[in-house]
């Protein structure tokens, strides 16, 4: 793999040194960009209210706690793919690396950038499974997936989840240690997406530790043995201890353990977590529900799997899931039902829009079909999503996360989720993806902070078909 493909931005090492609320110092030296991409195009930096972990790479390219262009989102993953075809098939022509750069780079370039690439008829010499972790990379796990459409053989993807789905049992199952939300369930339809190929491609948006990889290599080798693994990420902080951690396993299993990203080096961190209490990140809401919320729903466009799941409080949720979501599968051979569904569910959705500034939100794990269909809405889109992530917000110059609402999630209300960085007034009107339905009563809060930013239209968007009774508020069937 070559280095400094594009005009050179850093030399073989850089170093930089972020000051978090004066409170906390992260030196970050990179040792390896192999596209040349601007850090500051990639991240800026947050306190995180975690004692595990005391900061967090705020991301630019991800829409998850930044809103973004969702074209720029998807490039992010072309471009890890692309990493990924370097490593399996050799070289990558340049032109296409150039072309997928600078649309990461410059989001007015991004939506040409993704359609020439995603046109290009990209493919890998061999199959592959991809799996993306729940619940932060599970768009971009997706996205690299997506960007090889002329497989010349059967490859797979799937995402890792949290979800506890009762009539299913998860085929591989580890934990994310440092995490907030530890355990990681893995349910696929079909067992063979696994067994088959020789290679499996771990996608993760960043490694710190490298951790996480390795519980779910151990588990899938036990069940599944392969030849090869490939680990894929955005960014990779890894020590020289936790590398050689990869080289103990590769011996210890026999395999071969690669790991790629767009910037990789090392991070030295030094000052006092800084630890927020409710009220320094509680939004204010009007306890008043607006007459602008209209309850939308596009299962017509995509199939379905029934399954309920129960959450921490027993309560059974009996609204189906999305067959291709990734949650339980996907192979090649289904790629063409899938585009067909997003254009379709997109073009109707577009047809509602009454503003020029739009922002499109998916929900915790639900990123990727709710990226792709905002990028089909027409211009003036921002795509991000909400988290189970607790981040400081703090309204300081060039602080990653200026504002944060939390809310009991509608899926789980004994589990808190964040939306980040919307403020009264940004947006004319906003569409919020949910995968499923939920009762009514679950949304209360969610829709007191929803009425608080002065959206002259709420669209609820649901992709499973009603079950509940929403009275008293509009709702529109696609």
């Amino acid at each position: 793999m070559k280095d400094n493909i594009l005009s050179p931005y850093y030399p073989s090492m850089s170093k930089r040194t972020y000051n978090i609320l004066e409170q906390i110092q992260v030196q970050v030296s990179v040792t390896h960009n192999p596209y040349s991409i601007p850090l500051d195009r990639l991240f800026s930096m947050a306190a995180r209210n975690n004692k595990k972990r005391a900061f967090l790479f705020v991301s630019h390219v991800l829409g998850k706690h930044i809103p973004v262009n969702p074209h720029v989102s998807l490039l992010s993953g072309v471009c890890l793919a692309l990493l990924l075809k370097q490593e399996m098939d050799g070289d990558v022509p340049e032109n296409l690396i150039a072309i997928a750069v600078e649309g990461l780079i410059d989001p007015s370039k991004a939506k040409v950038a993704y359609s020439e690439i995603i046109e290009s008829g990209l493919s890998l010499s061999q199959p592959v499974t991809l799996i993306g972790f729940a619940e932060t990379a599970t768009a971009i796990g997706h996205a690299v997936y997506h960007t090889f459409q002329a497989w010349k053989e059967t490859c797979s993807f799937i995402h890792t989840t949290r979800e506890d789905i009762k009539q299913l049992e998860s085929v591989i199952s580890f934990n994310e240690e440092h995490s907030h939300a530890v355990a990681h369930y893995c349910y696929a339809n079909d067992p063979k997406l696994l067994k088959d190929p020789e290679t499996i491609v771990l996608v993760d948006d960043e490694i710190t530790t490298g951790k996480t990889s390795l519980n779910i290599i151990r588990e899938i080798q036990a069940a599944f043995p392969k030849k090869k693994y490939v680990v894929l990420s955005l960014l990779d902080w890894r020590t020289e201890e936790d590398e050689q951690k990869y080289q103990q396993l590769e011996m210890e299993l026999g395999v071969t353990i690669r790991t790629i990203a767009l910037v990789k080096g090392g991070i030295d961190v030094s000052g006092e977590p800084v630890l927020s209490t409710e009220n320094e990140i509680r939004a204010m809401a009007s306890s008043e529900r607006s007459d602008s919320i209209e309850i939308m729903f596009v299962d017509r466009f995509f199939e379905h799997v029934p399954c309920s799941s129960q959450n921490d409080q027993g309560y059974e949720n009996h609204s189906p899931y999305l067959k291709y979501s990734g949650r339980f599968g996907l192979d090649s051979h289904e790629n063409q039902e899938v585009d067909k569904s997003i254009a379709e569910a997109a073009a109707y959705l577009l047809s509602t829009r009454i503003g020029n500034k739009t922002l499109c939100m998916g929900t915790g794990e639900f990123m990727y079909l709710p990226m792709r269909i905002a990028a089909e809405m027409g211009d003036g889109i921002y795509y991000q999503s909400t988290t189970r992530s607790p981040i400081h917000a703090n309204r300081s110059e060039d602080y990653a996360v200026q504002t944060a609402y939390p809310y009991p999630s509608p899926d789980n209300p004994a589990v808190l989720n964040y939306l980040y960085n919307i403020s009264p007034g940004m947006y004319d009107e906003l569409y919020l993806f949910f995968e499923r339905e939920a009762e009514p009563e679950a949304f209360r809060h969610f829709m007191q902070i929803l009425d608080s930013l002065q959206l002259k239209k709420i669209n609820i968007v649901f992709f499973s078909p009603s079950v509940q009774d929403w009275k008293g508020v509009q709702r529109n069937h696609g």
